[in-house]
């Protein structure tokens, strides 16, 4: 007989429930959230699990590969799905949870979600804290800025080069004000300089990487966006087609459709917010900054007139992420006109 094992991860101890092919509960426990708890108390089952699910998360991952160490066959679901299944419980545990993620997968109600390999997590980690240090950076010109406007001292537009001195210039004769920038340019000079540090790793990976640098000869593409996508998409065998990138990072409409209703909506969002952002600004830069006009470029211009820039950026985006692909695959650069691409 085959069996299921549901486990609904947390911080500290994770809920397990092992059900029988005919959705009978065999057993249930609280187990540690570490994959040698896991495996141990799994093992000691003595049972032919067929499949071991968990729901993606935070340390989904980690206890994956963990599991997967110890030969177990581990799944991980994705989140919507998850929630949709088990939004119709009216009392909602752990317990519940983990009953329920069992049978999701003793009827195969679920989408399988690919567990990154560690190189892939360790650079989507950089990507991240860069991120942050930006954000902090940032959040503190706009406190410094808030902060003056409150007694008459505008910055105004100034480049981030000049924005301390201009600051400094602005405090000179107000003691307090002097001591409060002071403050929070020390701390915006420290986040500057961490995250130059990670901004440096990042360019260092992409110059190292092979398919980064292919990447990059796509207009509109750096080193940010190469290196993003590759560490989202991780392997890109797992995509059947190049075309079904851009609905795996939300690039395509939705789509509601029952008896007379049939709406097509906007994009659906869905997948990694960090890739689709990074393509968007890829196209963004490619159909206004970039100067040597493609056949990619008069395409989306195309569609600009026929439905305006915003539009077109989203689906420059989208094809964008075929493309990436698509070179990723072929081993190929970027072909810019028709001509070449023929040829």
């Amino acid at each position: 007989m085959d069996y299921y094992a549901g486990i609904d991860v947390s911080l500290e101890l994770s809920s397990v429930c092992i059900l029988d092919a005919s959705g009978q509960i065999v057993r249930e426990a609280k187990v540690a959230s570490e994959p040698e708890a896991l495996s141990a108390f799994l093992a000691s089952l003595n049972l032919p699990l067929t499949r071991v699910g968990l729901e993606a998360g935070p340390l989904s991952q980690w206890l994956h590969a963990g599991l997967v160490q110890a030969g177990f066959e581990v799944v991980l679901l994705e989140t919507r799905h998850v929630k949709a299944a088990l939004s119709a419980m009216i009392v909602k545990t752990d317990r519940r949870d983990a009953r329920g993620i069992a049978q999701l997968l003793r009827m195969g109600w679920f989408r399988p979600v690919h567990c990154k390999s560690p190189p892939a997590q360790e650079v989507r980690a950089l990507l991240m804290a860069r991120k942050q240090l930006q954000a902090k950076m940032r959040d503190v010109e706009l406190s410094l800025r808030g902060l003056l406007r409150g007694f008459g001292l505008k910055v105004g537009e100034i480049s981030r080069g000049q924005f301390a001195a201009r600051v400094r210039t602005l405090t000179t004769g107000h003691e307090m004000l002097e001591k409060i920038t002071d403050a929070m340019l020390r701390a915006r000079d420290a986040l500057q300089t961490e995250f130059a540090r990670l901004h440096r790793a990042m360019l260092a990976i992409a110059r190292k990487n092979e398919v980064c640098r292919r990447l990059m000869s796509v207009p509109g593409v750096g080193a940010l966006i190469a290196v993003t996508f590759t560490s989202a998409v991780d392997h890109p065998e797992r995509f059947s087609r190049s075309r079904a990138v851009g609905a795996h990072f939300g690039l395509t409409p939705k789509k509601y459709q029952s008896g007379e209703t049939d709406i097509t909506g906007a994009v659906s969002r869905v997948g990694d917010p960090m890739v689709r952002t990074a393509l968007y600004e890829g196209a963004h830069i490619l159909l206004t900054r970039a100067v040597r006009f493609s056949a990619l470029k008069r395409w989306a211009l195309e569609v600009a007139k026929r439905r305006g820039m915003r539009r077109a950026k989203v689906a420059l985006a989208r094809k964008l992420a075929v493309i990436l692909h698509r070179i990723w695959i072929d081993g190929s650069t970027f072909r810019w006109g028709r001509e070449e691409a023929a040829a």
